[in-house]
């Protein structure tokens, strides 16, 4: 259901559930987030499916049946949901989404705990607990609201409504709109590769609100500035 793979420094967590659209169960979750613990001293990370024409189809509507019925396996899922999009949204380095197909649901959800967001030209996005009778986990309404604004949030929650690339690059739901997403996302997370990767790391702390004085001023004293001042001044490539 979910598959890591490693290029070099980039990983690569890709979504490979073709019989079911990539809808993912609560295995998935769990599965997802176990991947996310692995990916080790990767520079970047690339989120993508290996299915073509759908990213995911959400989370896993056949089980939602059990759900009605046990309380306790809606706890599981709520958490295990949790556990996959946080381990995610934890990773250290860049996350890049790329989205070449449907992303329906908590799928929007699991996107949103990417650092960057590109979008295919077959992509379609659609956010619809509402038109299921259910709501979606305030964590996930937090980051959708500070990704598109409160009004824009309500829009896509209230209505469910279906959003082609150029309308959720318009509103800021994804950063970049491409012809090919996953080639996209593979030329940028080369190029973050490329940088000096606990300088990107930092980069990433701070947008987070996690850097402190003192971490910006010991990067001066550190080995990657020390290589990169080296390389600027011979004129030569660094070597992270």
């Amino acid at each position: 259901m979910i598959h890591l793979t490693r290029n070099g420094h980039v990983a690569t967590i890709a979504l490979a559930r073709p019989e079911a659209k990539n809808a993912l169960p609560t295995a998935a979750w769990q599965a997802l987030a176990a991947a996310a613990r692995d990916v080790g001293d990767a520079r970047a990370v690339i989120l993508r499916s290996d299915v073509p024409g759908i990213f995911s189809a959400g989370a896993d509507i056949r089980e939602f049946e059990q759900l009605q019925a046990d309380p306790a396996l809606r706890t599981r899922f709520r958490q295990a949901m949790r556990e996959g999009i946080e381990a995610i949204a934890a990773l250290p380095m860049p996350v890049i989404a790329a989205v070449d197909g449907g992303c329906f649901g908590a799928a929007v959800a699991l996107i949103l705990a990417a650092d960057i967001r590109i979008a295919g030209a077959q992509a379609e996005f659609a956010i619809t607990p509402a038109r299921l009778g259910i709501g979606y986990p305030r964590e996930d309404v937090a980051r959708l609201e500070a990704q598109v604004g409160r009004g824009m949030a309500a829009l896509l929650l209230f209505t469910g409504d279906k959003l082609r690339p150029d309308e959720v690059h318009k509103i800021g739901l994804v950063e970049l709109k491409t012809r090919k997403a996953i080639e996209t996302a593979t030329a940028m997370a080369n190029a973050i590769a490329g940088n000096a990767p606990q300088a990107v790391r930092l980069l990433k702390r701070t947008l987070g609100g996690e850097q402190t004085d003192r971490d910006f001023e010991d990067a001066f004293g550190g080995p990657e500035f020390a290589e990169g001042l080296a390389a600027f001044r011979a004129r030569r490539s660094p070597g992270w």
